[in-house]
C-alpha cells in the first residue's frame, strides 16, 4: 500500500485548531476539558499563575488590557472566548482585529452594565423588573419614591455572586446602602413578586442555528447559586415556549455566537429578565452529566463552526455548588448518579471550589440524591 506522503505509512494528521480563553477560572478550565476530546488545544490569558484554567492548555500571564500580551495571545488562535464578563471590552475588540472572537465584543459590553442590559432587555420586548438610574443621594430618594421598598441598590458594573448590591427596605437603610455603594453608577430595581428563580440556556452557532437546554431551576442564598434542578420541576409548556422565545430574541439581536444564559424571575404572569451572561453559566453546570452534549461542549462547538450537539438530558439532572470547603471524597462518589468536580481552587469562605452533578431517572429520585449531595456540601462547609 501506498505511503500517505509522510515517509511513515500513517497518514498525516490534520493541523491542530486553537482557542484561546480569557480568563483562567473555572469555567475556562471545564471549557477546555469539554474540548481536548475533540483533539482541539487550547491557549489561555489571565494573569495569576496557578490558575484553574492553567492545567487545560497554554498560560499566557498577562493582563487583560495589556496589548502587548494579547497579541502573544492572539497569535495562531482560530477562535477567541472569554470565561468572565468582565473582560475589557476594547481588548476584546482588539482582539478581534486578529481572530474571530465569540460572543461578539457587543454582547460583552451590554452584559457589563445593568443600565445597558436593561435598557436592551426592553427595546426588545423582553420584561425587566421596574427599575431606576442612580447616579446620586438625591436620584436614590426619587427613585425610592417610585418604586416603593423594599428595593434592591446595585452597581451598575463588577456585580457578581450578590456583591455589589444592598437591600432598602426604609430611610435608615437607604442611607447605609448608600453609603457603602455611592460614588459608582447605581440603579435600583423594585422588588419583583416571583414563584422561583430560572434560567434559560441557549446555543447559538456562526450560521445561526440555536439549540436550547430545558429550563432549570434555581436556589440561590446568601446572593449564591446553592442549587440548580433540570428540567424545572412543573414548568408548564408555555413558560418554556416563553423563555426560548425570549433568549432567541436576545441571541439573534446581539447576532449572538455560543453559549448565553439568561436569568429569568417566573411570576403569575410570566417571566422577568434578571440578567444575563455572555458565557458558560453556574446553572448549565447539570448538562457534563445530563445526558445530552454539555454546555461547555456546545460553546467550544459553536465558535469553531462545528455542528451544534442535542442538548436535551437523559431523565432527570441537578447540581449543588461546593462554597467553602471540600466533601470527602470517598462519600460524595458513592452517591449514585453522582459527578464531582473540583476546581483546583483552595477554600475560603464563600468562595466556589466545586460542584456535584447528580443524574437520576424520575424526579423523585433526583430530590434524593439531591438531598443526600447537599447534606455533603453543607458538611464540607457551605451552610
Amino acid at each position: 500500500m501506498a505511503n500517505s506522503g509522510n515517509g511513515e505509512g500513517r497518514p498525516a494528521l490534520r493541523q491542530a485548531i486553537h482557542v484561546g480563553i480569557i480568563g483562567g477560572g473555572q469555567l475556562g478550565r471545564m471549557l477546555g476539558l469539554a474540548g481536548i476530546p475533540l483533539g482541539i488545544r487550547f491557549r489561555i490569558l489571565e494573569p495569576k499563575e496557578n490558575a484553574p484554567a492553567s492545567a487545560i492548555g497554554e498560560h499566557i500571564r498577562g493582563d487583560y488590557d495589556d496589548p502587548e500580551a494579547l497579541d502573544r495571545f492572539a497569535e495562531g488562535l482560530d477562535a477567541v472566548t472569554y470565561e468572565f464578563e468582565n473582560v475589557p471590552v476594547e481588548s476584546a475588540r482588539r482582539l478581534a482585529g486578529q481572530v474571530p472572537v465569540f460572543p461578539p465584543p457587543a454582547a460583552l459590553e451590554m452584559a457589563q452594565d445593568r443600565l445597558v442590559e436593561k435598557e436592551t432587555f426592553e427595546s426588545i420586548g423582553i420584561e425587566t423588573a421596574p427599575w431606576r438610574q442612580v447616579d446620586s443621594r438625591e436620584d436614590l430618594a426619587r427613585a425610592l419614591e417610585v418604586l416603593g421598598t423594599p428595593a434592591i441598590l446595585k452597581t451598575r458594573r463588577f456585580g457578581y455572586d450578590g456583591k455589589g448590591q444592598e437591600r432598602i427596605d426604609d430611610g435608615p437603610s437607604a442611607d447605609a446602602a448608600w453609603e457603602r455603594l455611592g460614588g459608582v453608577p447605581l440603579i435600583l430595581e423594585g422588588f419583583v413578586d416571583f414563584h422561583r428563580e430560572l434560567s434559560g440556556i441557549a446555543v447559538r452557532d456562526r450560521s445561526g442555528q440555536i439549540r436550547h437546554y430545558p429550563l432549570a431551576e434555581n436556589l440561590h442564598r446568601d446572593g449564591i447559586l446553592r442549587e440548580s434542578r433540570a428540567p424545572a420541576p412543573g414548568i408548564l409548556p408555555e413558560r418554556a415556549r416563553e423563555a426560548r422565545t425570549k433568549v432567541e430574541r436576545l441571541l439573534e439581536y446581539l447576532d449572538y455566537v455560543g453559549v448565553v444564559a439568561v436569568e429569568f424571575f417566573e411570576t403569575a404572569d410570566g417571566l422577568i429578565a434578571n440578567e444575563m451572561a455572555p458565557r458558560v453559566h453556574n446553572s448549565g453546570h447539570w448538562s457534563q452529566d445530563g445526558g445530552g452534549v454539555s454546555q461547555f461542549e456546545n460553546h467550544i462547538r459553536a465558535i469553531l463552526g462545528l455542528p451544534l450537539g442535542d442538548p436535551a438530558p437523559n431523565g432527570w439532572a441537578g447540581m449543588v455548588n461546593l462554597i467553602g470547603g471540600f466533601p470527602r471524597r470517598r462519600e460524595a462518589l458513592g452517591v449514585s448518579g453522582a459527578r464531582l468536580h473540583l476546581y483546583d481552587k483552595s477554600p475560603r469562605p464563600g468562595r466556589k471550589i466545586g460542584h456535584i452533578n447528580v443524574r437520576r431517572g424520575s424526579l423523585e429520585e433526583l430530590e434524593k440524591g439531591m438531598a443526600q449531595i447537599s447534606e455533603l456540601a453543607h458538611d464540607a462547609g457551605e451552610g
